[in-house]
C-alpha cells in the first residue's frame, strides 16, 4: 500500500487479496487497478453506429489488456519450448498453425497471463471441460489438465 498525492492510502490488488484472505473488511478502501499495458491499445466505440457488431467484436477481440511482457511474448516459441518429445512438437506445430489461421495468438498470450495470475494468487480453477481439453497447446499453457495426446483427442474438436 502507498499514499497517493492526496494523502489517501491506496492498496494494490495484491494487498486487497491479502486482506480478503485474512478475512479483513475491505469496504471503502481505494484500490489501484492500473495495469501496465501497451499505450497503443484502443477499443472500438460502442456508440459508433457506422460499424457492424461483427466489426466491433473483431476490433475489440484483438485488444487484450495485459502487462507489456505478455503482450510482447513470443507465444509460439514459449509453447514450443514446453515440448519434450517429437510427438509433442508435431502436435503443437499442427495446433499453432490452426491458432494462427484464426488469428488467436493474442488470446493465447492472454491465457498465459491469466494462468500465471491465478497461480501467483493461489486461485484454483477446474481440471478442464468441454472441447477445450482437445487442445494440447492449452494443456501446455495450464488452462486445463487433460493431456489430449494421451487421450488421442483431435485438435479439430476444439478449433472447428
Amino acid at each position: 500500500m502507498i499514499k497517493n498525492k492526496f494523502g489517501e492510502i491506496v492498496y494494490s490488488i495484491t494487498d486487497v487479496l491479502d486482506l480478503v484472505m485474512s478475512e479483513q473488511n475491505i469496504s471503502g478502501i481505494t484500490v489501484d487497478c492500473t495495469v501496465d499495458h501497451p499505450e497503443d491499445v484502443e477499443f472500438a466505440d460502442a456508440t459508433n453506429d457506422s460499424i457492424t457488431v461483427e466489426e466491433y467484436d473483431r476490433t475489440n477481440q484483438q485488444q487484450w489488456l495485459m502487462p507489456v511482457e505478455y503482450h510482447n511474448l513470443d507465444i509460439a516459441k514459449h509453447i514450443i519450448d514446453c515440448c519434450k518429445t517429437p510427438e509433442e512438437l508435431q502436435r503443437v506445430g499442427q495446433e499453432l498453425l490452426l491458432y494462427q489461421e484464426r488469428n488467436l495468438f493474442n488470446l493465447l498470450k492472454y491465457l498465459k497471463y491469466l494462468v500465471d495470475t491465478m497461480k501467483n494468487n493461489n486461485i484454483i480453477w477446474g481440471v478442464g471441460r468441454g472441447s477445450s481439453v482437445a487442445s494440447y497447446v492449452l494443456y501446455l499453457l495450464g488452462v486445463h489438465r487433460v493431456n489430449s495426446i494421451y487421450y488421442d483427442l483431435s485438435p479439430e474438436e476444439f478449433l472447428r
